[in-house]
């Protein structure tokens, strides 16, 4: 996949992004290994310190998603790059909730979590969008998430729905993306998210005494289709972009 760059906060991303040119994915928190679906000849960014200021940005290519940082300072990015800019973008998880949070929608308390493998379903929008070109109708993932997009952004279309979050991807523009669901595991997903307490005790109480162990062998039993899926959705998106 791309080659990866590593900055340890703001101030080095500041510098080093517009070095690179325009073919950069800006990926805060994990190094994930889905990436592995973006081409050689583009720039993986990984900031790894916490931000304390809006990124200045150029025409990159920003992909959020990890427990918050500064939410007000994403949200700020965030609405710089799609709403004045008209950047693609990609977010997953909590990058989906600030994609509708920056765009004028609202983040609300679900009454209850969705956690654990479950499966989504497209809409006509969705079935219809090119960045689910040559994916079911019906996606098996991993949700680990409390809160959802209550109220959409103006303009902002559903592209999928599950039973307990009917806003499961939306799209914002001609291609700004949020996905609230996880198709992108590893191996080592659930041991690393587990290893953050708050994060063991959801599992834990949405599934039962166990659930870590369960889970984890599920998702082995499973990683090569979910690991098909994702490349296929970050293929469409490179795609998609160009």
């Amino acid at each position: 996949g791309g080659r990866w760059v590593e900055v340890k906060d703001m101030e080095e991303a500041a510098e080093t992004l517009p070095q690179l040119g325009r073919r950069v994915f800006l990926t805060i928190g994990r190094r994930l290994e889905a990436f592995a679906a973006v081409p050689d000849t583009w720039f993986l960014v990984r900031l790894i310190e916490e931000p304390a200021e809006p990124l200045p940005l150029a025409d990159h290519r920003v992909i959020v998603g990890r427990p918050p940082f500064d939410l007000a300072a994403e949200k700020a990015i965030i609405r710089e790059a799609v709403a004045k800019r008209a950047m693609p973008f990609l977010g997953v998880c909590l990058g989906h909730q600030l994609l509708g949070e920056a765009l004028g929608g609202r983040v609300t308390v679900m009454a209850e979590p969705e956690v654990g493998l479950m499966e989504v379903s497209l809409t006509p929008a969705g079935r219809a969008d090119a960045l689910f070109d040559g994916v079911g109708e019906t996606l098996a993932c991993l949700q680990w998430h409390g809160c959802e997009i209550g109220e959409m952004p103006a303009g902002g279309e559903i592209l999928a729905a599950s039973a307990g979050c009917p806003v499961q991807a939306i799209r914002a523009g001609r291609h700004a993306y949020g996905l609230q669901f996880h198709v992108e595991m590893t191996a080592r997903t659930v041991a690393e998210w587990a290893a953050i307490p708050a994060y063991a005790q959801s599992l834990e109480s949405a599934l039962g005494d166990g659930a870590v162990a369960r889970l984890d062998a599920d998702i082995a039993a499973n990683l090569a289709a979910f690991n098909a899926t994702a490349r296929r959705i970050y293929e469409n998106f490179i795609s998609l972009i160009g």
